[in-house]
């Protein structure tokens, strides 16, 4: 038997309320060995799935200010 886990969305406290967000999941983590990204003005699309080592080099990148502007 398959166990249905929903995920469980957050965003970044520095997001402020704009709406203009993106929402992750690592809750799925332990079963699934993804993490989930979302746009938050459009919950219904289907989400990226990341690996947690595609996840940790995208962390790492941007706590290294790779992505920096």
């Amino acid at each position: 038997m398959t166990e249905n886990i929903t995920p469980e969305w957050f965003k970044s406290s520095r997001s402020g309320n704009g709406g203009a967000c993106v929402e992750v999941a690592t809750n799925l983590l332990p079963s699934t060995g993804q993490v989930l990204l979302r746009d938050s003005k459009n919950p219904d699309v289907a989400p990226f799935a990341f690996t947690r080592a595609e996840w940790q080099a995208f962390v790492g990148g941007a706590q290294d200010g790779e992505f920096d502007i």
